[in-house]
């Protein structure tokens, strides 16, 4: 029999009254969530009404996983050392657990401790490594990092990147302007952060050179040239002593790369991201983000162990059935992600996520994509690769611009290859093609017509396979290669300086150099045709359908001295000389001219093929195809586009020819171009009549003429 715990008192004016009996208050007890921790999300979260941090992390073969959390006082010796339970805290292949914030005293910095059985030549499960969660969305390198106590046998305690306990409280206003997203007039402008303005020279004040703060300050010179989307390269958090300026060499996938930030205060450095995001949104250009998720800078088994390695190496890379090079090398930086894991593809598609839902990023350009369709064994999925489907299932990543680098070392998938069905693609025909005609190779003109209609040769647009015309990224240059200037300026890379014995960076480069290798005494009859040569690569890009993008600094002839590979070049080579800007207005004021008038002339760009509204020709009514050609011309209908008529001429020949012009008369058209004119003559912003309708086209040069639409009525 149980006694209430309170009894009530005798009633002594009668008989008594039962006992009035009260329950005892029962302790509320925590619920499995907070006793236990949640497998999901991944990473350290936030949990506000607990004012507790969830931490989860993925380690299938792992036999125990202890959570060391860190104060700034002491980057050694951990202030908490919490061993989690396999019976307690673990759920399927995730270890997990939540810490109260009242429990974390001075704790500000996280990392793992990871134990387990150790694969030969994997170098996996050492416990004396201080590992990095893979989620860490912002990271802190200690004053003693050292990239070489993490490349070999021992402990790196105190040199080891930690990642940050922030307070997921804070909000940022993302009020005002929507996040821009341009078609027709989308035109890409491939910068690097830290290269764009750390050169003295750029205007910028010193204190946010190279960051992502003095990004903002060039946002009006890039809403001079025109440009409405600007592709950075990778902006990934890097090993900051591994020598890799470009950032191909990714740490993590969360969180932007500490050393481009003019703060040294971490809880600031996203803030200084999400404004500088915030600036190209009211500016109204789009932000696209070169991201690497291909491989990590952990290498192969003589690399650092920093995260992946130590959580399960034999779970995050694709192994090969060398023992003597256990890691599989699609990437050609040691190993490769294994995108036959589910959980690999989940943490690429929660890191696209958190870009766009966290950071507002506008669309993604993906580093040797190719790798994206290999199997767990490294073969080829021709059909549909999970991670494709997977992206193109999420809700939140349905209007983002997916833009692919269709090969890896081993593949070559650009076009229909690609299994991204709806993806862009960087259209390395049109590089090549275009830089082989403008160069003067025979045989080029059939070649280049098929990349100023779009290349409907690699994007059909069949009942079968409907390509878009716009899904072929068009580019002469980019990060990889020569700059424009360069291109009309050297026969042969020179990379001397990256220490590699110029053994490194391509050699099918396409290039002339016009007369005179590099920069040196060069005659004044060369550097006039390198001018018209770089114009003429200009008019191509910027006449031809599909999404045209080029490199920063080509607007204003920055040279890289002949470096067709600079990933090392953190100095003069690797940054953009702005001095030049001002000693090539005229090469500047001709791209922002023909940005201006592609963007004026929605004709060019369509989301479909020219078709019927395209009619070609040569210097008379055919065109020539054979392999002597240097000639071809245009005439693109606008009327069903409600647009004006452009007529092109383009002479890749070394000597003048005379064009006639085959429609209309001579009263109807207007020059507009003449790239073998001096500026300002080069560009007409109202046009020239045309006198005749025979036209001498000077060598090597083109000429663009327009008819107004009023005219053709």
């Amino acid at each position: 029999m149980t006694r209430s715990s309170v009894d009530g008192p005798a009633n002594l004016d009668g008989p008594a009254e039962a006992p009035n009996a009260v329950a005892a208050p029962v302790a509320k007890r925590p619920t499995w969530d907070q006793a236990e921790g949640n497998p999901l999300p991944l990473g350290v979260n936030w949990i506000e009404e607990e004012q507790a941090f969830n931490f989860a992390v993925h380690s299938e073969h792992a036999e125990s996983v202890t959570l060391l959390l860190y104060s700034p006082a002491d980057l050694v010796n951990p202030l908490l050392r919490l061993q989690l339970d396999f019976l307690h805290n673990k759920s399927g292949r995730i270890w997990h657990c939540r810490v109260p914030v009242t429990k974390l005293g001075a704790a500000c910095y996280y990392a793992y401790s990871v134990s387990g059985e150790t694969i030969p030549q994997l170098h996996s499960f050492d416990p004396q490594k201080v590992l990095l969660d893979p989620y860490a969305k912002c990271i802190f390198f200690p004053p003693g990092f050292d990239r070489n106590l993490a490349m070999r046998e021992g402990s790196n305690a105190g040199s080891a990147p930690l990642g940050v306990l922030f307070d997921h409280r804070s909000t940022f206003d993302w009020s005002g302007h929507p996040p821009p997203y341009h078609e027709s007039d989308a035109v890409i402008y491939e910068l690097h952060v830290r290269g764009f303005t750390k050169n003295p020279n750029s205007g910028v004040d010193p204190s946010r050179a190279g960051t992502y703060a003095g990004l903002v300050e060039k946002i009006p010179y890039l809403k001079e040239l025109g440009v409405t989307v600007v592709e950075l390269m990778p902006v990934f958090q890097r090993d900051p002593q591994e020598g890799d300026y470009w950032g191909y060499m990714p740490l993590n996938f969360f969180a932007p790369h500490a050393q481009y930030a003019s703060t040294q205060r971490a809880d600031e450095l996203r803030l200084e991201f999400k404004n500088m995001v915030k600036a190209f949104h009211e500016a109204d250009i789009g932000v696209v983000l070169d991201v690497v998720y291909n491989h990590t800078c952990e290498g192969d088994y003589k690399g650092p162990i920093y995260s992946f390695k130590g959580f399960d190496s034999a779970g995050y890379y694709m192994l090969s059935s060398d023992p003597a090079n256990p890691y599989a090398n699609y990437s050609g930086t040691g190993n490769t992600l294994n995108f036959g894991q589910a959980h690999v593809r989940k943490m690429v598609i929660d890191s696209l996520r958190y870009w766009k839902r966290g950071m507002h990023i506008d669309g993604f350009r993906f580093d040797l994509a190719s790798v994206f369709s290999r199997n767990a064994d490294g073969s080829l999925n021709w059909g549909e690769a999970p991670i494709f489907s997977e992206i193109a299932a999420d809700p939140e990543l349905g209007r983002v611009r997916l833009i692919a680098e269709p090969w890896d070392t081993a593949a070559y998938q650009l076009g229909r290859g690609f299994p991204g069905l709806t993806w862009l693609q960087w259209n390395g025909r049109f590089r090549d093609d275009v830089r082989r005609f403008v160069k003067g190779d025979a045989g080029m003109v059939p070649e280049v017509m098929r990349r100023i209609y779009g290349s409907d040769d690699l994007f059909p647009d069949s009942r079968a396979d409907a390509y878009h015309a716009y899904q072929s990224v068009n580019y002469v240059t980019s990060h990889d290669g020569f700059t424009l200037y360069d291109l009309v300026s050297y026969d042969r890379k020179h990379n001397w300086q990256n220490g590699n014995n110029n053994q490194d960076g391509t050699d099918a480069n396409y290039s002339w150099n016009c007369g005179q290798e590099g920069d040196e005494a060069v005659p004044p009859a060369v550097r006039a045709l390198r001018r018209k040569q770089v114009k003429n690569f200009c008019c191509l890009l910027f006449l031809s359908n599909g999404t045209p993008m080029f490199r920063a600094g080509d607007e204003f002839l920055n040279t890289q001295f002949g470096n067709n590979n600079p990933y090392n070049q953190d100095n003069e080579i690797g940054w953009l000389d702005w001095s030049q800007l001002q000693a090539n207005r005229d090469i500047f004021r001709f791209f922002k001219n023909m940005i201006a008038f592609r963007k004026n002339h929605p004709s060019l760009s369509r989301s479909r093929f020219w078709r019927e509204d395209v009619s070609w020709y040569g210097v008379g009514p055919t065109v020539d195809l054979s392999s002597d050609s240097h000639t071809l011309a245009f005439c693109l209908h606008g009327a069903s586009q409600g647009d004006d008529d452009i007529y092109a001429m383009i002479n890749a020949y070394w000597e003048e020819l005379e064009f006639n012009v085959q429609e209309g008369t001579a009263a109807e058209w207007k020059r507009i171009v003449d790239t073998a004119l001096p500026s300002p003559d080069d560009f007409s912003d109202d046009g020239i009549p045309l006198a005749r309708t025979k036209y001498l086209v000077a060598p090597r040069s083109i000429v663009v003429l327009c008819r107004p639409r009023a005219e053709t009525q």
